[in-house]
C-alpha cells in the first residue's frame, strides 16, 4: 500500500483528549491519525447497466486517467490524473456510466448479495451510491425499495437514480422506524452516524464529536436495526453498516439485535482483497456476544480507505 499524502492545512488540527485515549485504547492511533489526516484517494465503480467494465475503463484511460482496480469489487476503480482532478467532470459520470464512490462504500452490498427477482429495502438510501450498486448487481429485475427520511435528501437520490438507468427502484420518504409489517427478501440498513471513519473526508467531525452524540447515535441505530429486523422475512438476510469505527455504534448495536431476537445470527463474510482488523468484543465494560468476531472492522489505514463497519444477519426461520 502506498503512502497517504497528508492534507495541507493553515490550521493546527487538535484532537480532543478524551478523543486520543479512546482511540488509544481501540487501535494504533498514530496510524490513525496518520491516516485521518491525510488525502481520501477518489475511487468509481463502473455501471454495468449501461456499459461493460473493459469498454468505460478504456474510454476513461484514454483521457489520461489513471485506474487502478479495487481488489474487493470488480467493478471498482481507484482513479487519479496527472494534471486533473475534476473526476465529476467525466462525460462518463455524467450519463451515468461512472458512478463516483468511496472503495469502503462499496462493500456492503458486496456483502448482502442482491441478485435478480429480490424484494430490497435499502432503509436510509440517499444519496444512493449503494442504490445504484445494488440495482446494477440485481440487472434491473426485482425491486428496490430506496427510502429516506428528509425531502432534500431524496432530490438527489432521485438524480443519481435517473443518470444510473435504474427502473426497478421505488423511492420513499419516511423514517426507517415507521416501516411497520413489510417482508423483504433482504434489507440493507446503512445507518446514520457519527463518521468517525469519514475525518479524512470532514474534518469538522474532529471537532463536534463527543461521549453524549455517539450515546444518542446509538440509540436511533437500535431502534433503525430492532425494525429492520421486524421486516425481515424468516430466511432473509440484512446487512448492518456505518462508516463510523466507534463500537457503541457498531458491534454494541449488534450485540442488542442478538440480545432481543433469538432468531437473529451473524452470518461470517469475507471479501477477498479486504484487508480487515479484529471487530472489538470487550470495551469499556461492555462484552459483546462472540459471534460478533464475523463481522467487518475496517480502519482507514487498512486499506487506504475510509474506516468502515459491516455485519451481516440472518433471520432464521
Amino acid at each position: 500500500m502506498s503512502e497517504p499524502v497528508h492534507i495541507p492545512t493553515t490550521e493546527t488540527i487538535e484532537f480532543k483528549p478524551a478523543f486520543i485515549e479512546r482511540y488509544s485504547k481501540l487501535t494504533n492511533w498514530e496510524e490513525f491519525k496518520r491516516y485521518s489526516l491525510s488525502f481520501l484517494r477518489r475511487s468509481i465503480r463502473i455501471n454495468t447497466l449501461k456499459g461493460s467494465v473493459k469498454e468505460v475503463k478504456a474510454s476513461i484511460e484514454a483521457k489520461g486517467w489513471i485506474l487502478i482496480p479495487i481488489p474487493w469489487c470488480k467493478e471498482g476503480f481507484w482513479i487519479s490524473h496527472q494534471d486533473r482532478r475534476d473526476t465529476g467532470n467525466l462525460l462518463e459520470h455524467h450519463i451515468g456510466l461512472v458512478y463516483i464512490q468511496e472503495a469502503a462504500s462499496m462493500i456492503p452490498p458486496l456483502v448482502l448479495q442482491p441478485k435478480p427477482g429480490d424484494i430490497i429495502l435499502d432503509m436510509c438510501a440517499a444519496p444512493g451510491s449503494k442504490t445504484t450498486q445494488m440495482g446494477a448487481m440485481m440487472e434491473n429485475q426485482g425491486i428496490i425499495v430506496a427510502n429516506d427520511y428528509k425531502g432534500m435528501r431524496l432530490q438527489s437520490l432521485g438524480i443519481n437514480l435517473q443518470r444510473s438507468g435504474l427502473t426497478n427502484v421505488i423511492i420513499s420518504l419516511m423514517h426507517g422506524k415507521r416501516f411497520y409489517q413489510f417482508q423483504f427478501d433482504k434489507i440493507l440498513l446503512d445507518a446514520p452516524c457519527s463518521g468517525t471513519g469519514t475525518i479524512r473526508k470532514s474534518l469538522k467531525t474532529i471537532h463536534i464529536w463527543n461521549a453524549g452524540m455517539i450515546t444518542k447515535i446509538s440509540k436511533q441505530q437500535k431502534e433503525l436495526i430492532e425494525n429492520a429486523f421486524n421486516n425481515l422475512k424468516p430466511g432473509g438476510e440484512m446487512v448492518y453498516s456505518t462508516c463510523s469505527v466507534e463500537p457503541e455504534e457498531n458491534e454494541g448495536v449488534i450485540d442488542f439485535l442478538l440480545k432481543k431476537f433469538e432468531n437473529a445470527k451473524v452470518v461470517k463474510v469475507t471479501l477477498p482483497g479486504l484487508k480487515t482488523s479484529p471487530p472489538i468484543l470487550e470495551f469499556e465494560g461492555n462484552t459483546y456476544d462472540p459471534s460478533i468476531k464475523h463481522t467487518l472492522r475496517i480502519w482507514p489505514q487498512d486499506n487506504d480507505t475510509e474506516g468502515f463497519f459491516v455485519a451481516k444477519i440472518k433471520k432464521l426461520e
